[in-house]
């Protein structure tokens, strides 16, 4: 029974599915938008505003916690140098998730996850 567990395993080990959730979160501070499974784009909305709530609060600390978690240095420079300062004034929800309707191969419902501007 999982009484009390959150968190989907997308029929991984954990291993593998954290960094399938670096992999993705990256992807989304690199091109602003991807397109990806509802279930997928539920999980990875909390990581990516955590990451950029650290680049706004922008000490020392949050840098090197962005740096452990996202996998391209260039891209944490750009979430503490562009993309947080675009939220400075907004207190959260910088991720918006449009659903898209189902994929052929396997009707998996899709959703377009991405940045608010």
């Amino acid at each position: 029974m999982r009484h009390k567990l959150s968190g989907r395993q997308f029929g991984r080990a954990s291993g593998p599915r954290k960094a399938m959730f670096r992999i993705m979160v990256t992807d989304l501070l690199r091109h602003g938008q991807i397109k990806t499974t509802v279930a997928k784009a539920k999980e990875i909305g909390p990581l990516t505003e955590k990451m950029i709530t650290l680049g706004k609060k922008g000490s020392l600390h949050d840098r090197r916690q962005a740096a452990a978690f996202i996998t391209d240095k260039s891209i944490v420079k750009s979430v503490f140098d562009d993309i947080a300062p675009r939220f400075k004034e907004r207190a959260g929800g910088y991720t918006r998730i449009t659903r898209l309707g189902v994929r052929a191969g396997d009707a998996a419902e899709m959703a377009l996850i991405e940045l608010v501007d």
